[in-house]
């Protein structure tokens, strides 16, 4: 079996890879919310009791919603300008490292770590802009 994927393949893949990212750290959150008793009727009031974990994995899931528009913009920006290239790919597969390793960092609360994850996240998104334009 060939598991090889063409440039413009990793571009859609990365994109789903990303969303799926979105929500890694929400199985933290719910594990939190059930290790002190899921309050159905008030779901958010809960968020100062959770433990320190969870509530970073909170942070991290909603900081991972605000860079996937972006990525999601820039990945679709390079598909539609047919440019996909080895390149192009590169900008992708780091992005989804970087942004494992961000969502990591942060739960496990490494901000030395985590920050520089953030800014290789945000100069692969700004990779992608440059080179659909260029």
């Amino acid at each position: 079996m060939n598991l090889t994927f063409s440039s413009p393949q990793i571009l859609l893949y990365g994109i789903a890879i990303a969303a799926g990212l979105v929500y890694l750290p929400y199985v933290l959150v719910a594990y939190g919310r059930l290790s002190i008793g899921y309050d159905m009727s008030s779901p958010r009031a809960m968020f100062d009791r959770l433990p320190d974990y969870a509530k970073r994995a909170t942070w991290a899931h909603q900081n991972s919603f605000e860079v996937f528009a972006l990525f999601t913009a820039a990945a679709l920006t390079a598909y539609v300008s047919d440019i996909a290239s080895d390149k192009t790919s590169l900008y992708v597969l780091v992005f989804l490292a970087a942004r494992f390793l961000f969502s990591l960092f942060y739960i496990v609360d490494l901000p030395w770590l985590r920050s520089p994850m953030w800014a290789v996240s945000m100069v692969c998104i700004g990779s992608l802009f440059i080179a659909s334009f260029t």
